[in-house]
């Protein structure tokens, strides 16, 4: 069985009409930028397939092998350069990041 890793869960929205934009700025610029600090092992981003307007659209999925390798994102200079450049790109486009939180696994089941 594979180690259980630490998540860290990031879910944005943004106005339907900036969403390929905002999609392609986080694909090609930020998660990159982020993936430059050691400690995330892998990230993947989601759409929520619910079409409800009340609902935030995309999800972020960090995951790191410990507590540490996740605490230590925060004082990266990674981490410093991506948030530099996501508020400088923020300036221009409307999404908002509506909750951030991360998570330790409990149990995992697998087929």
């Amino acid at each position: 069985m594979a180690k259980q890793r630490i998540l860290s869960i990031v879910v944005t929205e943004c106005p339907s009409d900036s969403a390929e934009k905002f999609n392609k700025w986080y694909n090609e610029v930020h998660i990159p930028m982020l993936m430059k600090y050691k400690g995330i092992k892998k990230a993947a981003r989601y759409k929520v397939m619910d079409e409800n307007k009340d609902k935030s659209q995309f999800i972020a999925i960090y995951e790191y092998e410990s507590k540490e390798d996740m605490a230590g994102l925060n004082s990266s200079p990674e981490f410093k350069a991506a948030i530099e450049e996501m508020q400088e790109t923020r300036k221009g486009q409307a999404f908002d990041i509506k909750s951030a939180f991360s998570c330790e696994p409990i149990k995992t089941w697998e087929r």
